[in-house]
């Protein structure tokens, strides 16, 4: 039965059936359109002579087959020396063929046009009877059905997967990503989305803001920054839960703090979660890396009255954590062994790979994978651990394919499923090798598109990070025994306590749609949707200002490399960034491209690279930077994928503008704080300095007032002068006005409320100072000084304040 789940296996049947055909056949296969060029796509009899079920086909491509079949209704014989010559690479098998034989040739048609042969070896070179030719062409209008339904739900997850990059991008300026993460999204984001190319390396030139030599505005004079994307553990899941939990803290009114620790550091983690409880955070959600090693510091924030929960890794056992908010992984390990049941139906050898065995969840999936196999003809091997080092998971999955003849693999964790993958491709077993991964990181995409991963296991990490928040802002509102109240409980392993669960459910994704799962393009699809009612949902809000803590795990940034450099004008990049357009060159090509001396595209074609592609990065219709695609296939992007990638770019264009624009924003605010606290500071100084209080004699105060007085001046001049009036045991009050710029009715008033408040304290405050000019103003506006004693200069105030304190000037004539 076709059931969409595993493309390689429909069509080698159909090979199978073909072979079995055809009297006395041994060797079939199956080569379908690629671009320009011919692959197989299932063979029979050829092991050992082709590397890969999906190797080109060598000589003519889909215009010669073509001609060469003619007709929907037209089979051929051909000399099968001769055929395999042309479509076989190196002819390793011309030898092998028997004298006489021929290739009885079926044309494999999609919507009237030939895409592909079904291609049967007959020994003693006797054409098929008229039934078995019917029984062929039947066989061939089976393939082209099912490559034409791969190739439909294909499209559908391709123009899916374009939008999700798209909005990925957008999501990222909003969230002020760095560069090198924007980078990573878009490089791995086209590859994505554009299987055939096969691009190899995505990498991000940018225009330096200051030029290193020549004029401004000359590019060929400017310096660049280059920037490569490493392969490396999942970002855009951490980037799920994270935005899933700002979206909750949003709608709830609260500040979530998002830290994350290596992948490596249980340590460190612990660290965050010790420095979160000390400053005094409200609420505490964390996805435990070892929860063992955490288990001290969740006690210790329960203890201190801060909820705590775990995400995506349930708590150790024992553990003080309020509840835990993920996937139900016994479930997942369940549905993951009936998928893999499915892709093998009469059983077999099975790998498993993982980030760390001792991480709970993953040893309930493994638990439950195997239980769920039990009893089947499955030998689970012992599963390995590749401690989130992709390089070194790869190695371990082909050393399993190599020595242990797995026919299956579960990929338990992220990138588990990845490793498995690209170890299938290294060994030309993809497709062949059955491969059930978990999460849909864009490598995993990519690999469900091309039928190299079968089915995914995809978590809702977005909706884990949305319901541990809205959970803590329950705990925090109604408290932790009312809002826990309604949960289901998760039993303890090792027969201990109930810890609250909540379940944030599971998606199975494949390429087609199955009895079993959902096809790619919808569940792309459904995703967004969810992610978009939780923006649009209302939660009850919290008014007060209080911050949680939400702690993930750091992809990393090992690999990253910048590079800076002058940019050449002979280059590719400097040719579209002078010209601001996209440039599409053949390396190979040494005669039609004026760029095939170009520095870049030697050193590509060095490396390799058969296709390089540079696409500029437009602001005001000028280019600041290029995006530069190399991949190892001749003519690998055509006008569509061109089209694609200029999409691409503009948005990306748009995102790195809008950064640049937010970090210039963001240095200028702080720049205007600083000035701002520099300008306060001066100011308190200078007010210090206008109002002095000096003690000129045993009892005596003298405080000049410079500038002017107003209501917020007189505050703090009438404390300063109680405060000396006590620690001096003050007697006179010495309020010099000489240097006040304006005396008028208000400024006075400000001096007689400090006069009043220092009788209070027994002191008597004389004004000294007054100008001429600041008398008639006074008379004229009818100010009345009341009881204050006034004196016209200093020194007359002084020789009043020495006779109320019992002192006397003494005079004496200079020698």
């Amino acid at each position: 039965m076709v059931t969409g789940l595993d493309l390689h296996a429909t069509l080698h049947r159909i090979v199978m059936d073909a072979v079995g055909t055809v009297p006395s056949a041994q060797r079939g296969s199956l080569m379908a359109r690629d671009g320009e060029q011919l692959v197989y796509k299932a063979s029979v009899g050829l092991a050992g002579v082709l590397a890969s079920p999906q190797e080109v086909a060598g000589g003519a491509g889909p215009a010669t087959l073509i001609a060469t079949l003619g007709a929907a209704d037209s089979t051929r014989i051909v000399a099968a020396g001769d055929w395999y010559r042309e479509h076989l690479p190196g002819a390793s098998a011309a030898h092998l063929v028997p004298a006489g034989a021929v290739m009885v040739l079926t044309p494999v048609r999609v919507q009237g046009q030939t895409i592909g042969v079904l291609a049967v070896e007959q020994p003693d070179g006797q054409a098929p009877s008229g039934e078995r030719w019917a029984r062929l062409r039947a066989l061939a209008a089976s393939a082209g059905a099912a490559l034409e339904r791969r190739e439909l739900y294909n499209d559908k997850a391709q123009s899916a997967q374009e939008v999700r990059v798209v909005e990925a991008v957008l999501n990222a300026v909003a969230a002020r990503t760095s560069t090198h993460e924007l980078v990573e999204i878009i490089s791995k984001g086209i590859k994505s989305v554009q299987l055939r190319p096969q691009w190899r390396s995505v990498h991000l030139v940018l225009l330096s803001d200051a030029p290193s030599g020549g004029a401004r505005g000359d590019a060929a004079a400017r310096e660049i920054r280059i920037y490569h994307v490493p392969h490396r553990s999942p970002l855009a899941f951490w980037n799920n839960v994270r935005d899933g939990a700002l979206i909750a803290g949003r709608s709830v009114g609260v500040h979530v703090d998002v830290r994350n620790a290596p992948a490596h550091s249980a340590a460190e983690q612990r660290g965050i979660l010790e420095e979160g409880i000390d400053r005094g955070v409200h609420g505490i959600a964390v996805a435990p890396i070892t929860p063992e090693v955490l288990e001290p510091a969740i006690r210790r924030a329960v203890e201190a009255g801060i909820p705590v929960v775990t995400i995506d890794t349930p708590p150790a056992e024992g553990s003080r954590a309020h509840a835990y908010v993920g996937t139900d992984n016994v479930a997942a390990g369940r549905l993951a062994a009936e998928m893999m049941a499915r892709l093998l139906p009469g059983g077999g050898k099975v790998g498993a790979l993982t980030f760390w065995l001792s991480a709970i969840n993953s040893r309930e999936r493994i638990e439950a994978f195997r239980a769920a196999l039990s009893g089947a003809p499955f030998d689970l091997q012992t599963p390995a651990e590749d401690r989130c080092d992709i390089e070194l998971g790869t190695r371990i999955a082909q050393e399993a394919m190599q020595n242990g003849g797995v026919a299956g693999a579960f990929g338990v964790c992220a990138v588990n499923g990845v490793s498995w993958g690209t170890a299938a491709k290294a060994l030309g077993r993809a497709g062949e090798l059955k491969i059930v991964a978990f999460d849909l990181l864009t490598d995993t995409l990519a690999m469900l598109r091309e039928g190299t991963i079968h089915a995914a296991l995809v978590q809702r990490e977005h909706e884990m990070g949305y319901r541990a928040v809205q959970l803590l802002h329950d705990m925090m509102s109604k408290g932790a025994e009312a809002a826990l109240a309604g949960l289901p409980t998760r039993a303890g392993s090792g027969g201990g306590p109930a810890l609250r669960f909540i379940d944030t459910g599971l998606d199975v994704v494949t390429l087609e749609r199955t009895p079993w799962s959902l096809p790619l393009s919808e569940y792309l699809a459904l995703d967004a949707n969810r992610k978009a009612a939780k923006r649009r949902e209302q939660l009850p809000y919290e008014s007060r200002a209080k911050e949680l803590l939400l702690v993930t795990v750091d992809a990393g940034s090992e690999g990253y490399r910048e590079e800076r450099a002058s940019l050449d004008a002979r280059s590719m990049v400097g040719r579209v960034l002078s010209t601001a357009r996209s440039v599409i060159v053949d390396t190979l090509d040494t005669h039609s491209s004026a760029l095939h001396d170009a520095p870049d595209v030697v050193e590509a074609r060095g490396k390799g690279a058969h296709t390089l592609v540079g696409v500029p990065l437009l602001a005001g219709g000028s280019a600041f930077g290029a995006l530069v695609l190399e991949s190892g296939r001749r003519a690998a992007c055509s006008l569509d994928d061109l089209t694609l990638i200029e999409r691409v770019a503009d948005t990306m264009a748009v995102a790195l503008e809008n950064a640049q624009l937010v970090h210039r924003i963001t240095e200028r605010t702080h720049e205007l704080e600083h000035a701002n606290r520099h300008q306060a500071s001066l100011l308190d100084t200078i007010r210090e300095l206008s109002s002095p209080v000096v003690p000129i004699a045993r009892n005596i105060l003298v405080m000049p007032i410079v500038g002017t007085m107003d209501a917020q001046r007189s505050g703090r001049f009438i404390e300063s002068m109680l405060r000396d009036i006590t620690e001096h045991q003050a007697r006179v009050v010495l309020v010099d006005v000489t240097g006040m710029a304006f005396v008028d009715a208000a400024s006075v008033e400000h001096l007689l409320r400090a006069a009043r408040a220092a009788r209070l304290l027994g002191a008597e405050v004389v004004l000294v100072g007054i100008t001429p000019a600041a008398a008639r103003l006074m008379v004229e506006q009818g100010v009345d000084l009341g009881s204050v004693i006034t004196r016209s200069t200093l020194e007359l105030g002084f020789a009043h304040a020495l006779s109320k304190t019992g002192g006397q000037i003494v005079y004496r004539r200079s020698a």
